[in-house]
């Protein structure tokens, strides 16, 4: 794990990483802010999962958390998309498979399994090196994400209901068995098995029987890819209502799918985090 940046801001340092990962067998890049809390001692960590076509950069220069991260003592952790490098496998005309789109899934076809692990990646491998080197506190952890990174935070928690303390989402892929991006990237990653398909779609795992103490999730009706049904957090809504399981779905008027949208509402998606991350 070596540090190749360091920024201070809102009091804190925004630090960037790089390490060699066992499970993408590649070099990652990763960030985080450290508040300055960190100083006088270990601090609990939010993970931030990014969407499609990004890295660990975009969340921590245009989503505005750092200072929320501040006030309420928290760290915040961006890993990038996917795994990276030379040779690792990609599909350059596409923006929606391979390199930028992880998808959070523990890819089991080739060329994909030889690197695209990322739910390994974030669920275990990051967090156990994080909080070996840096200061923060063993176990006690959320998760939040935008697009892409939505679905990783929810299927992260739903999958790990011991693992974080809550979960929230902007815009997240909700259903992707049933949406054409989620149907491109499980059928390259996980193959044509469609039955296979359901260990990560948020939706699947709450029919069969996931559950977690509450789901929050933003979603802007000016978004072009609720439009196009990309997204259907309808879906996990009527299967959350099916079974009881708590989710707040707000649908923001007027707000599309960018991070001026994120920006909007970032400080009330870290206090929600904050109060799960500093209970009991």
């Amino acid at each position: 794990m070596q540090k190749i940046e360091s920024i201070k801001e809102c009091g804190g340092y925004l630090n960037r990483y790089t390490h060699r990962s066992a499970v993408n067998n590649c070099e990652m890049t990763f960030s985080v802010y450290l508040p300055p809390q960190a100083e006088a001692g270990p601090v609990p960590a939010l993970y931030w999962l990014s969407g499609l076509t990004c890295n660990d950069d975009n969340a921590r220069t245009k989503a505005g958390a750092q200072r929320y991260a501040t006030e309420h003592g928290i760290a915040i952790v961006f890993p990038d998309t996917s795994p990276r490098g030379d040779d690792v496998a990609d599909e350059a005309d596409r923006y929606d498979l391979g390199k930028g789109a992880g998808f959070y899934v523990t890819a089991t076809e080739a060329p994909y399994s030889a690197n695209y692990n990322m739910y390994e990646y974030v669920t275990d491998e990051l967090p156990a090196l994080l909080e070996a080197e840096l200061p923060l506190l063993a176990g006690i952890k959320s998760v939040s994400g935008h697009s892409m990174g939505g679905h990783g935070a929810l299927i992260c928690a739903l999958k790990n209901p011991d693992g974080y303390r809550s979960v929230s989402a902007f815009s997240p892929i909700c259903n992707p068995i049933n949406c054409c991006w989620g149907k491109g990237c499980f059928t390259a990653y996980l193959g044509r098995d469609e039955s296979t398909w359901g260990d990560y779609d948020a939706t699947e795992l709450v029919k069969n029987g996931a559950r977690v103490s509450n789901i929050l999730i933003d979603s802007g009706l000016a978004d072009e890819f609720y439009d196009e049904g990309q997204l259907l957090p309808e879906n996990l809504k009527a299967a959350c209502d099916a079974v009881g399981q708590p989710l707040e779905l707000r649908l923001q008027a007027g707000y599309d799918h960018s991070y001026h949208f994120i920006a909007s509402f970032i400080g009330e998606h870290i206090a929600y985090h904050a109060a799960a991350l500093k209970a009991g």
